[in-house]
């Protein structure tokens, strides 16, 4: 028998009528009369008592019902589970991340993923500022959190949100007591800077797009954010970082003064292009709802520094 016949079946032992029943289905009355005739003929019972008034279900009928109704929930969920089947991911998914990772959105990033897809399993990797991929450009990450931009090729993104840049100074420095300051006051400051070959990302974090030709005085390199501040602290350079610095890796001594009229930081989950897994796919899609959804958590990152 047919499943579709079997449907329509229910539907007009629900409604023991033809006219109600037919457009609920789709169908003519005359198709779906015969459609009932084809299946008493198969099961070789009457299934309805018809009149020209009336329609009812014989007691053979309400019993075929009960079985009907049975088998198409049965069918339906033999068909959603091999549906969901065919949809589950297992395996790991390697993801790289700098200090600090997405900030305050990376708990509930991971914290959703991990419930909605608990067959994958989320392989955590911190890099340090001499691979600001977080592992993308030596292919051992399968995604990264980043912050652009990047000089790895063939890279695609997804923006989360924009930070804010500080400058982070000595306690005692000339410029510790201002409101703010722009990219002029602070091009021929002693810089901290990340140690890494990525061109495209140093020169983001020496403002070199703002000296007119003048090469950045990078005094110190280092391999993390807390190594900067601490060079900060000691009097010794200055660094460009993100106004999320004050609240993750507070120093005693350190002043922050808001940098203005310059873009923030994009923190984005990226990956390498034609790389692009069912987990990692997954894991991007996730990243996007929870930005999405979290919203007020997105906004207090992006506000502008007070």
């Amino acid at each position: 028998m047919a499943t579709q016949k079997l449907r329509n079946f229910v539907v007009v032992a629900e409604e023991l009528n033809l006219s109600r029943a037919a457009p609920r289905l789709f169908v003519t009355q005359q198709a779906l009369s015969k459609q009932l005739r084809d299946l008493e003929e198969a099961v070789g019972v009457r299934l309805f008592d018809r009149s020209t008034r009336s329609m009812a279900l014989t007691p053979a009928g309400e019993e075929f019902l009960a079985s009907v109704r049975e088998a198409l929930a049965a069918l339906d969920a033999g068909v959603a589970a091999a549906r969901s089947a065919s949809q589950r991911v297992s395996g790991t998914v390697r993801l790289g991340f700098l200090m600090g990772g997405a900030l305050e959105l990376t708990t509930p990033i991971l914290a959703e993923f991990s419930a909605r897809y608990p067959d994958i399993r989320l392989e955590l990797r911190e890099t340090g500022l001499d691979d600001p991929s977080a592992g993308l450009a030596d292919a051992t990450s399968d995604v990264a959190i980043v912050r652009l931009p990047l000089a790895v090729p063939d890279l695609d993104s997804v923006p989360l949100f924009v930070e804010p840049l500080i400058v982070a100074l000595p306690p005692r420095h000339r410029l510790a007591d201002r409101t703010s300051l722009t990219a002029e006051d602070v091009i021929d400051e002693p810089l901290a800077i990340g140690r890494t070959t990525d061109a495209v990302w140093r020169r983001f974090w020496t403002l070199d797009d703002h000296r007119g030709g003048r090469p950045p005085r990078v005094v110190r390199e280092t391999t993390s954010p807390t190594e900067e501040l601490q060079l900060v602290a000691a009097g010794l350079a200055c660094t460009i970082t993100v106004v999320g610095a004050r609240r993750h890796t507070p120093l005693a001594g350190v002043r922050y003064v808001p940098l203005t009229g310059l873009p923030g930081s994009t923190v984005a989950v990226a990956w390498r292009r034609g790389h692009r897994s069912p987990g990692v796919e997954r894991f991007v899609a996730v990243a996007q709802q929870v930005r999405d959804r979290e919203s007020a958590i997105v906004r207090a990152i992006e506000a502008p520094p007070a």
